[in-house]
């Protein structure tokens, strides 16, 4: 078991590494997100291949998966756009505004009630990040482009909920990686149509780098989440992954200095932040103890209506 704990703590360091790495490839954020979704699509059709995983989906659904791929390029694109527009710190703290969106847009693709208590809570977020916003307008393109990273990070979240269960994770991945990729390469004479003079070749760490991204942080995190998953709840990993963002920040303080960077209304904001996690996972574990303690009742007493609690722990990696 201290084995599997391990193993769950370098998945988040390398779930948080995903931000440094983008911060030190020197390439804009488009031909990055196009070299990331390529070296990873070749890597797990060798992986996939290498095993003998059958993995050839009908057309139809592969397209359904690769229209998830595009919002995943969408995603790392703002994401990455916002640590080169302001710093890792910034980036990984607006994209905490996930949540928020996820409970604003779920319930609208489900049509169902929003759970006010989600909102309330990621409305703390909010809070937060408004807070960082008033007080600190030298990254202000940079919060911008991480609440819209925020916004697609929570659309993908949400297809992947609805339709990920379907198919093993490897091969979901796979698919979005093929659905990103051309994407991307359709999009890219009008990228930099828009951004003229881009470097588009990387240099030999510019290289490394991409192929740490794509090797450790997104097929080397996924394989490790399997392995973790094996021994320890899908409960506790999806709870241990808030630490992400705490991994993220302090690698950029010990290796950019962003400490320097940043004001006190960052770190308030910040509180805000880990505050609403805080709140989140203890209304999460409660309302597990309560649907165990459910499944536990003789089923000769009456039984209450009950939300299951979801653990989806089939992550994308930043």
């Amino acid at each position: 078991m201290g084995q599997a704990f391990l193993k769950l703590h370098i998945a988040i360091l390398l779930a948080g590494f995903t931000g440094i790495l983008g911060k030190l490839i020197s390439l804009a954020e488009g031909p990055l997100v196009w070299y990331r979704m390529l070296f990873t699509a070749v890597l797990l059709f060798l992986y996939l291949y290498h095993t003998g995983r059958p993995f050839r989906l009908p057309l139809r659904e592969a397209c359904r998966i690769g229209g998830i791929g595009v919002l995943v390029a969408v995603h790392w694109i703002f994401f990455y756009g916002s640590i080169k527009y302001a710093n890792v710190s910034i980036a990984v703290v607006c994209f905490a505004l996930t949540g928020f969106f996820t409970a604003i847009l779920e319930p609208l693709s489900t049509r169902t009630c929003i759970s006010l208590r989600e909102l309330s809570f990621s409305l703390l977020t909010v809070a937060g990040i408004v807070l960082i916003f008033h007080f600190d307008t030298r990254f202000r393109i940079g919060i911008v482009l991480g609440v819209l990273s925020a916004v697609f990070a929570s659309l993908f979240t949400i297809g992947i909920k609805n339709g990920g269960k379907d198919h093993p994770s490897d091969v979901f991945l796979f698919y979005q990686m093929l659905g990103g990729f051309p994407f991307l390469s359709l999009v890219a004479p009008l990228y930099t149509r828009f951004f003229p003079g881009l470097r588009l070749s990387p240099d030999l760490p510019d290289l490394l780098y991409l192929l740490l991204l794509s090797s450790a942080c997104t097929i080397g995190l996924f394989l490790l989440q399997i392995q973790v998953l094996q021994k320890i709840s899908a409960f506790t990993v999806s709870l241990s992954f808030n630490l992400e963002p705490v991994y993220s920040i302090a690698l950029a303080m010990l290796l950019f200095g962003e400490a320097a960077e940043l004001t006190a209304a960052f770190y308030v904001g910040l509180g805000l932040i880990c505050l609403s996690v805080l709140l989140q996972s203890l209304a999460a574990a409660s309302e597990r103890r309560e649907a165990a303690r459910q499944r536990d009742t003789p089923r000769t007493q009456p039984q209450c209506s009950q939300k299951m609690l979801s653990n989806n722990i089939f992550r994308n990696t930043r």
